[in-house]
C-alpha cells in the first residue's frame, strides 16, 4: 500500500498531477482544491495517496491531507459511489462541509454534486453516519475545530439552520469558538462571521 509520495511536481492537468519521485512519474487523480494547493511545476510536494485496485486497472488518487483521504475512502464504501464520484464530491465539498452535510441530513447539498442523485445522497448520509463519528471529519460544530461544548454547538447549529444558513456556511462560521462557550455566545460568534444573518 502506498500511503504517501514525496517528489517534484512534473506536470499538472485537469484533475491530476504527475509527481516525479526519484525519476519515476506517478500520475495522481486529485480533488480540485488539493490540486490547486500544490506548488507550481518544479516545486516539491508530499501527497497522501490511495491506490484503487480493479481487475483491469490500478489508479492512484492523491490528497492534501489524511482527513481528505479518509473522506474519500469512506465515500467509496457507499454502494453506487465509485472513485470518480468520490473525487467529484471532494472537489465540490471539503471534508468539513461533507461531514456537516451528513450530520445535518442535507440531501440537497450532497445531491448538488455532479453524478450524485437524491437517492445516492440519501445513501451516503445513511451509510456514513452509521460508519463513522461525524465529529472526526467535521472539524467544527462541537468537533475538534470548535471549543464549544457539544450541546451548545448543536443548539447553535440548529438555530443557524432555521435562519437558512447551509451546513458548509455553519461549519466555517463556527470554527475557532472558545472552549466552554455557551449557546448564545456560539450563536453570536457564528453570526458575526456570517455577516449578521439573513
Amino acid at each position: 500500500m502506498i500511503a504517501f509520495l514525496t517528489g517534484i511536481v512534473a506536470a499538472k492537468g485537469t484533475g491530476f498531477v504527475v509527481l516525479d519521485v526519484a525519476g519515476v512519474g506517478y500520475q495522481l487523480n486529485m480533488p480540485t482544491g488539493s490540486l490547486a494547493s500544490l506548488p507550481p511545476e518544479g516545486g516539491r510536494a508530499t501527497i497522501h495517496t490511495h491506490l484503487h485496485v480493479r481487475e483491469d486497472e490500478l489508479s492512484l488518487f492523491g490528497f492534501a491531507d489524511d482527513t481528505e483521504k479518509s473522506a474519500f475512502e469512506l465515500l467509496i464504501t457507499v454502494s453506487g459511489v465509485g472513485p470518480k464520484v468520490a473525487l467529484a464530491t471532494l472537489s465540490a465539498l471539503s471534508p468539513d462541509a461533507l461531514a456537516a452535510a451528513i450530520a445535518a441530513d442535507d440531501v440537497a447539498l450532497i445531491s448538488s454534486v455532479p453524478g450524485i442523485g437524491k437517492k445516492t445522497a440519501q445513501r451516503i448520509i445513511l451509510d456514513l453516519s452509521e460508519k463513522f463519528d461525524v465529529e472526526v471529519l467535521r472539524g467544527g460544530i462541537g468537533g475538534r475545530g470548535s471549543g464549544a461544548s457539544g450541546s451548545a454547538a448543536s443548539e447553535a447549529r440548529d438555530a443557524l439552520q432555521v435562519m437558512g444558513f447551509s451546513a458548509a456556511e455553519i461549519v466555517a462560521a463556527m470554527k475557532g469558538v472558545p472552549d466552554g462557550a455557551e449557546t448564545q455566545y456560539v450563536l453570536q460568534w457564528a453570526l458575526k462571521r456570517l455577516g449578521g444573518g439573513r
